[in-house]
Protein backbone atom coordinates (compact mmCIF):
# COMPACT_ATOMS: atom_id res chain seq x y z
CA UNK A 1 0.00 0.00 0.00
CA UNK A 2 1.45 3.43 -1.08
CA UNK A 3 1.15 6.19 1.69
CA UNK A 4 0.87 9.80 0.28
CA UNK A 5 1.12 12.85 2.22
CA UNK A 6 -0.30 15.62 0.37
CA UNK A 7 1.28 18.70 0.41
CA UNK A 8 -0.96 21.87 -0.30
CA UNK A 9 1.43 25.02 -1.14
CA UNK A 10 -0.83 27.69 0.24
CA UNK A 11 1.45 31.19 0.31
CA UNK A 12 0.57 33.16 -2.55
CA UNK A 13 -0.65 36.93 -2.26
CA UNK A 14 -2.76 36.95 -4.82
CA UNK A 15 -1.79 39.97 -6.59
CA UNK A 16 -2.04 38.78 -10.40
CA UNK A 17 -5.96 38.72 -10.13
CA UNK A 18 -6.83 42.00 -9.06
CA UNK A 19 -9.14 43.55 -7.96
CA UNK A 20 -10.34 40.14 -7.23
CA UNK A 21 -8.13 38.84 -5.67
CA UNK A 22 -5.69 40.93 -3.24
CA UNK A 23 -3.14 40.34 -0.53
CA UNK A 24 -5.57 39.74 2.35
CA UNK A 25 -7.34 37.13 0.06
CA UNK A 26 -5.33 35.61 -2.48
CA UNK A 27 -6.77 34.10 -5.37
CA UNK A 28 -6.07 30.19 -3.82
CA UNK A 29 -9.64 31.59 -1.50
CA UNK A 30 -11.40 32.83 -4.12
CA UNK A 31 -14.60 30.80 -6.07
CA UNK A 32 -13.68 31.09 -9.76
CA UNK A 33 -15.28 28.13 -10.97
CA UNK A 34 -18.87 28.51 -12.38
CA UNK A 35 -19.81 24.34 -11.18
CA UNK A 36 -22.25 23.93 -8.23
CA UNK A 37 -19.40 22.95 -6.07
CA UNK A 38 -18.85 26.34 -4.97
CA UNK A 39 -15.55 25.45 -3.25
CA UNK A 40 -12.65 27.93 -3.30
CA UNK A 41 -9.56 26.87 -5.44
CA UNK A 42 -7.31 25.61 -2.18
CA UNK A 43 -10.95 23.48 -1.44
CA UNK A 44 -10.39 21.92 -4.59
CA UNK A 45 -6.71 21.41 -4.90
CA UNK A 46 -7.45 19.01 -1.20
CA UNK A 47 -10.53 17.28 -3.05
CA UNK A 48 -8.45 16.56 -6.17
CA UNK A 49 -5.31 15.01 -3.83
CA UNK A 50 -8.05 12.90 -1.67
CA UNK A 51 -9.83 11.83 -4.89
CA UNK A 52 -6.71 9.16 -4.98
CA UNK A 53 -7.75 6.93 -2.13
CA UNK A 54 -8.34 3.36 -3.37
CA UNK A 55 -6.86 -0.03 -2.79
CA UNK A 56 -3.48 1.07 -3.70
CA UNK A 57 -3.14 4.33 -2.29
CA UNK A 58 -3.76 5.64 1.46
CA UNK A 59 -3.74 9.40 2.09
CA UNK A 60 -2.68 10.44 5.18
CA UNK A 61 -2.83 14.26 7.01
CA UNK A 62 -2.70 17.21 3.93
CA UNK A 63 -0.62 19.41 4.95
CA UNK A 64 -1.06 23.11 4.12
CA UNK A 65 2.37 25.47 3.93
CA UNK A 66 0.85 28.69 4.14
CA UNK A 67 1.78 31.92 5.88
CA UNK A 68 0.17 33.75 9.71
CA UNK A 69 -1.73 36.22 7.54
CA UNK A 70 -3.56 33.85 5.49
CA UNK A 71 -3.86 31.14 8.64
CA UNK A 72 -7.34 31.73 9.69
CA UNK A 73 -8.57 31.90 5.72
CA UNK A 74 -7.20 28.17 5.74
CA UNK A 75 -8.61 27.34 8.81
CA UNK A 76 -12.19 28.65 7.08
CA UNK A 77 -12.39 26.53 4.56
CA UNK A 78 -10.83 23.50 6.00
CA UNK A 79 -13.80 23.36 7.87
CA UNK A 80 -16.09 23.49 5.11
CA UNK A 81 -14.42 19.99 4.03
CA UNK A 82 -15.70 16.73 5.39
CA UNK A 83 -13.43 14.08 6.49
CA UNK A 84 -10.54 16.15 5.55
CA UNK A 85 -7.31 15.94 8.52
CA UNK A 86 -5.31 18.54 8.21
CA UNK A 87 -2.06 20.30 9.85
CA UNK A 88 -1.02 23.82 9.10
CA UNK A 89 2.89 24.53 8.60
CA UNK A 90 3.39 28.38 9.03
CA UNK A 91 6.19 29.67 7.12
CA UNK A 92 7.99 32.45 8.91
CA UNK A 93 8.91 34.20 6.09
CA UNK A 94 7.59 33.41 2.58
CA UNK A 95 10.54 32.75 0.24
CA UNK A 96 8.56 30.46 -2.71
CA UNK A 97 8.46 27.02 -3.11
CA UNK A 98 11.64 25.62 -2.81
CA UNK A 99 12.27 26.64 1.44
CA UNK A 100 7.94 25.73 1.36
CA UNK A 101 8.88 21.99 0.29
CA UNK A 102 11.54 22.04 2.53
CA UNK A 103 9.54 22.70 5.37
CA UNK A 104 6.72 19.94 4.53
CA UNK A 105 9.51 16.91 3.93
CA UNK A 106 10.89 17.97 7.18
CA UNK A 107 7.78 17.65 9.41
CA UNK A 108 6.96 14.49 7.28
CA UNK A 109 10.47 13.27 8.05
CA UNK A 110 9.92 13.88 11.54
CA UNK A 111 6.74 12.11 12.03
CA UNK A 112 8.82 9.27 11.04
CA UNK A 113 7.10 8.03 8.00
CA UNK A 114 8.70 8.29 4.73
CA UNK A 115 5.51 8.77 2.66
CA UNK A 116 5.11 9.66 -1.24
CA UNK A 117 4.67 13.79 -1.01
CA UNK A 118 2.07 14.94 -3.34
CA UNK A 119 2.83 18.65 -3.91
CA UNK A 120 0.09 20.77 -5.51
CA UNK A 121 -0.13 25.16 -5.46
CA UNK A 122 -4.09 25.58 -4.00
CA UNK A 123 -4.48 28.18 -6.67
CA UNK A 124 -4.59 25.98 -9.87
CA UNK A 125 -7.24 25.26 -12.39
CA UNK A 126 -8.14 21.46 -13.32
CA UNK A 127 -10.86 21.11 -15.86
CA UNK A 128 -10.04 17.74 -16.43
CA UNK A 129 -10.48 15.79 -13.22
CA UNK A 130 -9.96 12.57 -14.37
CA UNK A 131 -6.82 12.95 -16.44
CA UNK A 132 -5.49 14.30 -13.74
CA UNK A 133 -5.96 11.82 -11.28
CA UNK A 134 -4.48 8.95 -13.82
CA UNK A 135 -1.72 11.28 -14.24
CA UNK A 136 -1.01 11.55 -10.73
CA UNK A 137 -1.31 7.90 -10.00
CA UNK A 138 0.78 7.33 -12.44
CA UNK A 139 3.57 10.17 -10.85
CA UNK A 140 2.60 8.01 -7.50
CA UNK A 141 4.01 4.97 -9.15
CA UNK A 142 6.93 6.66 -10.53
CA UNK A 143 7.98 8.08 -6.93
CA UNK A 144 7.56 4.98 -5.62
CA UNK A 145 10.85 3.64 -7.83
CA UNK A 146 12.96 6.51 -5.75
CA UNK A 147 12.36 9.15 -8.31
CA UNK A 148 10.82 12.40 -8.50
CA UNK A 149 7.75 12.53 -10.79
CA UNK A 150 6.53 16.18 -12.44
CA UNK A 151 3.62 17.18 -13.74
CA UNK A 152 3.08 19.71 -16.35
CA UNK A 153 1.31 20.83 -19.37
CA UNK A 154 2.69 21.64 -22.94
CA UNK A 155 3.01 25.40 -23.46
CA UNK A 156 1.32 27.41 -26.26
CA UNK A 157 3.69 30.20 -25.62
CA UNK A 158 6.91 31.33 -24.11
CA UNK A 159 6.63 32.62 -21.06
CA UNK A 160 9.52 33.95 -18.60
CA UNK A 161 7.08 33.64 -15.85
CA UNK A 162 7.07 30.05 -15.41
CA UNK A 163 9.63 26.99 -15.95
CA UNK A 164 10.00 24.32 -18.10
CA UNK A 165 10.36 20.85 -17.92
CA UNK A 166 13.01 19.10 -20.17
CA UNK A 167 12.36 15.79 -21.35
CA UNK A 168 14.12 12.80 -23.27
CA UNK A 169 12.16 13.56 -26.26
CA UNK A 170 8.70 14.08 -26.56
CA UNK A 171 7.44 10.49 -26.71
CA UNK A 172 8.80 10.10 -23.25
CA UNK A 173 6.53 12.75 -22.22
CA UNK A 174 3.74 11.86 -23.30
CA UNK A 175 4.21 8.14 -22.06
CA UNK A 176 5.17 9.15 -18.43
CA UNK A 177 8.75 8.34 -19.22
CA UNK A 178 10.55 11.24 -17.96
Amino acid sequence: MTQVLPVILCGGSGTRLWPLSRSGFPKQFLVLSGDDSKQSLFQQAIGRIHALINQNITVGKTLIVTNEEHRFLALDQLRELKDVDATLLLEPTGRNTAPALTLAALYAQEQGNDPVLVVTPADQTVTDTKAFTIALTKAIAIAQQNAVAILGITPISPETGYGYIKTKNAQDAQDGQY
